[in-house]
């Protein structure tokens, strides 16, 4: 085997030498491990070309499976600089390879997510997980809007910030944070509360909203903002044990929030996390589950949360999906399924 590794590097070297395309080098390759796998199905078992190259043919069909796999790998990116030229660089192609592979995100499918401007509201529980994966993703715009600063007991849950950030505006630890993790993107952050007077000017420059709040009062606002923008707004909520994702997009034909929770639940009946407590990684799916539903709405790979609420129950490891319609009369949206 070694010899033939050998006459394998003088071909390849001779070619290189000679000026022949790697193309054609790599065909000579090719044929010289079609020939000993060839060689290994037909020969006698005992035969002495079969002994010199290893005595099985196993050995070289995972070595051509490895081969393949890496040429197609590299073909995947050529095939992106070739659509996309200028929109990325090779460190950035590198970073997104493994989005790239995949035939529901693809070149173009990454493009968008580059091009995309996403807000998220709240870097608390929900907002940590679900703005490191934005980040991660390669979203190219990504802004961060809250008005608290981190806290040690935020710690427990918010992964987002570190114990080296405490008493820091939450919106600028969660700004270094993804930062440090992808130096690609823009990151926004807005350093005060979303308010009846900011909240239409923020959203108009972005185009899809994720809602990681605890008090219904911003939720409602959200809501109202982005219907009247016909943006769509991915909300979540969790308590305890328990968290729940839906797609809110009327101009789409799904329902809005409101259509959902027409009225907010009587005081007490809801408490937040501070009041009732939430187990530490429940925001982490949650919020995760956030960032995937981002993803797929921004790309269009496959179907997403719009006119479906998933509820996840972290106790006792079970999923549901409940399906959802405009409500007709709905105050925000009319129950249409048109708005904005």
């Amino acid at each position: 085997m070694l010899a033939l590794g050998l006459l394998a590097v003088v071909l390849w070297g001779l070619g290189w030498a000679f000026g022949v395309p790697g193309r054609l080098r790599l065909l000579m390759l090719a044929c010289l491990w079609f020939a000993v796998v060839l060689a290994h199905l037909l020969l006698p078992e005992a035969h002495p070309l079969r002994a010199a190259t290893g005595g099985r043919a196993e050995p070289w069909l995972v070595l051509g499976g490895v081969a393949v796999l890496g040429l197609g790998y590299r073909l995947a990116l050529g095939a992106l600089r070739r659509a996309a030229p200028g929109a990325f660089r090779p460190a950035e192609l590198e970073r997104y390879a493994r989005h790239i592979l995949l035939r529901e995100v693809g070149g173009p499918g990454q493009k968008r997510l580059k091009q995309a401007r996403v807000l998220v509201v709240g870097a608390g529980g929900l907002g940590s997980p679900a703005l490191l994966y934005l980040a991660a993703s390669g979203v190219g715009t990504v802004g961060v809007i809250d008005a608290d600063q981190v806290e040690a007991s935020n710690l427990q849950r918010q992964v987002i910030h570190t114990d080296a950030r405490i008493g820091w505006p939450k919106v600028h630890s969660a700004a270094e944070a993804m930062r440090a993790l992808n130096p690609f993107i823009e990151v926004r952050p807005y350093e005060r509360r979303l308010t009846e007077e900011n909240a239409a000017a923020l959203l108009a420059d972005y185009d899809l909203i994720l809602d990681g709040t605890d008090n219904f009062d911003t939720r409602y606002l959200v809501n109202r903002v982005a219907v009247a923008a016909g943006k769509p707004l991915i909300a979540g909520a969790i308590a305890q044990w328990e968290g729940q994702v839906s797609l809110y997009h009327p101009a789409a034909g799904g329902p809005c929030f409101q259509c959902t929770f027409p009225e907010r639940p009587a005081p007490g009946l809801v408490p937040t996390c501070a009041e009732a407590g939430v187990i530490a990684p429940l925001p982490g799916v949650v919020g995760s589950i956030m960032a995937v539903e981002a993803v797929k709405h921004l790309t269009g790979a496959g179907a997403t949360l719009r006119g479906a609420l998933l509820i996840y129950d972290a106790l006792w490891g079970e999923t549901r999906r409940i399906g959802l319609k405009p409500r007709p009369g709905c105050p925000v949206c009319g129950g249409t399924g048109k708005a904005g």
